[in-house]
């Protein structure tokens, strides 16, 4: 059977990311709505979709292109977790929940582009794919 997109484990978790960062932005201030609260969602989108979006490209390089946009995203998502701690939109528990949750997906993520880099990608591979 063809696995696709949806069967990486990397896109499930940054799916659950998503929903994650939903909940937690989702009693911010109005003041928030049009600044770090639609940042953070759309950074947090942003890794699910490239994922998605990079695994219907004709080529292996395009899929590494978008995969990397991903990382970015990653990053800025890990930023901006660290800001709404700061300005104590997020407890201290919830910003570590969310910044490890990210850190697997950053993990899983930078696997998914070496094993692409180096040509050792299997789509059946079990250290990438839900069984």
């Amino acid at each position: 059977m063809t696995k696709s997109f949806r069967d990486l484990i990397v896109w499930q978790q940054g799916v659950a990311l998503v929903e994650d960062i939903y909940r937690a932005s989702d009693g911010w201030p109005k003041s928030e709505d049009y600044a770090l609260t639609s940042q953070i969602r759309r950074s947090a989108v942003s890794i699910p979709s490239n994922i998605a979006e990079g695994s219907g490209r004709g080529t292996v390089r395009d899929y590494q292109h978008f995969l990397r946009i991903a990382r970015g995203s990653v990053r800025e998502l890990e930023t901006q977790i660290e800001i709404a701690f700061r300005v104590r939109y997020v407890e201290s528990a919830k910003a570590e929940a969310l910044q490890s949750k990210l850190a697997s997906v950053s993990k899983l993520l930078n696997r998914l582009i070496k094993s692409l880099e180096s040509g050792q990608f299997v789509r059946e591979e079990i250290a990438l794919y839900e069984p």
